[in-house]
């Protein structure tokens, strides 16, 4: 693990800019104004936290001093902490805009060797998103769109890619990164999943009951063709009962006959009956609720059907 960036020549650093002297020549010779007078507060308040080790609040009041008196000396201020927060990214960031803005005095030797180090500690990172136009973010930080201009620099380790596309889940990849990389990452973000709708504006109503409804004209047609059969059957045991009963009759008119085979003749004559009427009234009962599902589909089909939408009523009506 690296170790703490020696904070000795900070502390001088601080220690000399303190107060009013980090505040420009001209300025220090007046009566500083309420902005500059809270700025100061905020850089003696991050004096103290940097020198107690708490960096993140440290960079809080820097960051607050600079933004409201933008001043090179804070700024300075602000990369050494970022440093030893171990934000090598955004360190390499503030020394690079210390060395355009900041005045030609000895601490710009301390930014360019700090720079040095810095840039063997970052890689660079490029998002290419399919489809293009995503949000991208680095660690929960928003870098810009896909696909990115330029490569990001980002400080080496474990980097969380997020990948945000409105009308599609976002997507989320770690990717690692180590000194100098140049990486590329592909990230292809999949479709919404298809959800059928339940109902929509404009719906006509009768279309709610299309599932239910679907199996119907299925349902008719076997209750046809049972009814088909059931007669078939029914005929067919009635011809059978009708030649027994002539067998029977015939079978009386002999003589002599023994009574056996009138016994017989007369029990087939009666079974045959029997089935062929246990046919005719399946039949009778299954085709009356068949014609019965069928008119009443028909007359469905026939009836007004209402259509309600968004500010709009229409009549269908069939007949």
């Amino acid at each position: 693990m690296d170790q703490p960036r020696p904070r000795s020549v900070f502390v001088l650093l601080l220690v000399a800019c303190m107060c009013a002297g980090w505040i420009s020549p001209s300025l220090a010779a007046e009566e500083p104004a309420a902005g500059l007078r809270e700025a100061d507060r905020h850089f003696e308040r991050g004096v103290a936290l940097y020198t107690d080790t708490d960096y993140r609040a440290a960079l809080v009041e820097f960051t607050r001093a600079y933004t409201l008196a933008p001043n090179a000396v804070v700024l300075f201020n602000i990369g050494e902490t970022q440093y030893q927060l171990r934000d090598y990214a955004a360190a390499l960031a503030t020394f690079e805009q210390y060395l355009a803005e900041g005045p030609e005095d000895s601490h710009r030797a301390l930014a360019a060797r700090s720079i040095k180090e810095l840039r063997g500690r970052v890689g660079e990172l490029r998002v290419v998103t399919i489809p293009p136009g995503a949000t991208i973010s680095f660690n929960d930080r928003v870098v810009g769109q896909s696909p990115l201009e330029k490569p990001v620099i980002v400080g080496i380790g474990h980097v969380d890619v997020r990948a945000v596309l409105p009308g599609r889940p976002p997507i989320q990849r770690p990717i690692e990164i180590a000194a100098e990389d140049d990486v590329l990452a592909t990230m292809e973000i999949p479709p919404e999943p298809m959800h059928r709708a339940e109902s929509t504006p404009g719906t006509r109503l009768d279309d709610r009951s299309s599932d239910r409804s679907a199996g119907r004209p299925a349902g008719r047609t076997v209750g046809w063709v049972a009814t088909g059969i059931l007669v078939g059957g029914a005929v067919a045991f009635g011809v059978l009962a009708l030649n027994a009963s002539n067998d029977l009759r015939h079978a009386r008119g002999e003589y002599p006959t023994a009574s056996d085979r009138l016994d017989q003749l007369a029990d087939r004559t009666k079974t045959l009956s029997l089935v062929a009427d246990s046919f005719t009234a399946a039949a009778l009962v299954v085709g009356g609720i068949t014609l019965y599902a069928t008119l009443d589909a028909n007359r469905q089909e026939r009836a007004t059907r209402l259509a309600v939408g968004l500010g709009t009523v229409s009549l269908d009506a069939r007949f």
